[in-house]
């Protein structure tokens, strides 16, 4: 695949550059609670606008239904997007329309422009490849040249990421490049131990990936909501705690290779319950419960990891050669429930491993934790992404940027 510095070596000044970014920040109305996504994308931005470009950005952002929604605006994007590059950023009112054609037409040479959700057009996300290269042909009008670097997009066969870069002459931006660079070193020769931590609410979110690395991890640590799906596979009583009845045999199905394997498969072996989830908006005092993770009363949820498993998951951080860790241990939002979850980060630090964090919650968790992202080996800006390339799959994203 073609890296942006080759395109910068063929030049680009005055050329129109469509940059795909995944700029899909979580948001409490108008304003931007986490904008680890725009910053990872913006050195890439920087070096084409220095080069001359006229830098096109898109993004989808939440899951509109295909029409425009102003719950799904990307015009706060637009403002921090300026604010981190350090000028102004113009922002088109629609994606392929009069205020995009406009927009894109009145850019000079270095400047640059975001247009609106792409998802506001039903042509990004559809299964029609008909209705989806109607899109691309109308996005593709816009740019001369085309730059994937929405790595947590790469794994959907969506118009901007599939079927604009066939379109167009096409390259991987920086960010791109490095994801894939980092997950190599995930799946060819891996310094060992190989630790892979996994948690977050649902099994079955992880069950593709536990798949393929119990053919290639030392150990998995699990927890999070997760968590309670193994330990009923196991018999015990889980209370009112997340759990996935139809995934218990699968999880017994996975236990029983890693044993086979000869696989660490570390569960909790305490956790922090509760009768009543917390208030995430207050973070009123929660007065969580801690037992045994074979002795969760009938009427409580677990909620995180307990002191015991954190010490536990720490020796198995401890000496590890290579860390992947993509889900919560718990409601880390709440401080309550937050422990889990800092233990885990912080055991990653005290490692000597080159450690990743894949993306999404996790990637969220370390920054409102307050640890040094600088700290850790690399922080993925794609969960999703980066779990289906950790199973194996085939990235259509990254197959459209292949030359």
């Amino acid at each position: 695949m073609k890296t942006i510095d080759e395109l910068l070596q063929d030049g680009v000044e005055g050329k129109r550059v469509f940059v795909r970014a995944d700029l899909n920040v979580p948001l409490d109305g108008t304003t931007i609670t986490d904008d680890g996504r725009i910053r990872a994308v913006a050195p890439t931005i920087a070096k084409l606008a220095a080069a001359g470009a006229k830098v096109i950005v898109a993004s989808h952002l939440g899951r509109p239904k295909g029409a425009p929604d102003p719950r799904f605006s990307l015009a706060p994007a637009a403002t921090r997007l300026g604010e981190i590059l350090g000028k102004q950023v113009t922002f088109a009112t629609d994606t392929v329309g009069d205020s995009a054609k406009a927009t894109v037409a009145a850019l000079a040479n270095g400047e640059v422009t975001l247009l609106e959700n792409l998802r506001f057009n039903a042509g990004e996300t559809s299964k029609d490849d008909a209705e989806r290269g109607a899109f691309a042909d109308a996005l593709a009008e816009l740019a001369d040249i085309y730059v994937g670097d929405g790595f947590g997009a790469v794994h959907r066969k969506h118009a901007s990421v599939f079927d604009l870069p066939a379109r167009l002459p096409h390259a991987a931006g920086d960010l791109i490049a490095t994801e894939v660079g980092v997950l190599k070193k995930l799946t060819e020769d891996v310094a060992r131990p190989y630790v892979v931590v996994l948690g977050g609410a649902k099994v079955s979110d992880k069950l593709g990936v536990i798949d393929n690395l119990l053919e290639k991890a030392d150990r998995i640590l699990i927890g999070g909501g997760m968590s309670y799906t193994f330990l009923k596979a196991k018999g015990h009583e889980v209370g009112i705690s997340l759990l996935q009845e139809d995934q218990i045999p699968v999880c017994l199905e996975y236990l029983a290779r890693a044993e086979k394997r000869g696989v660490e498969f570390v569960l909790p072996v305490d956790v922090l319950v509760s009768a009543d989830f917390p208030d995430l908006k207050t973070k009123a005092p929660a007065n969580p419960e801690l037992v045994a993770s074979d002795a969760i009363p009938a009427d409580k949820e677990g909620l995180d990891i307990g002191p015991k498993t954190r010490e536990l998951y720490a020796s198995k951080l401890a000496d590890a050669g290579t860390v992947f860790w993509n889900g919560p241990m718990g409601v880390f939002e709440h401080p309550d429930y937050a422990n889990g979850t800092k233990a885990v980060a912080q055991g990653l630090l005290d490692s000597s491993a080159f450690t990743v964090v894949g993306g999404g919650d996790s990637a969220a968790a370390v920054r409102l934790l307050g640890f040094d992202e600088n700290a850790f080996g690399h922080i993925s800006t794609g969960g999703g992404a980066s779990l289906e390339y950790l199973e194996g799959k085939t990235l259509p994203g990254l197959a459209a940027l292949e030359d």
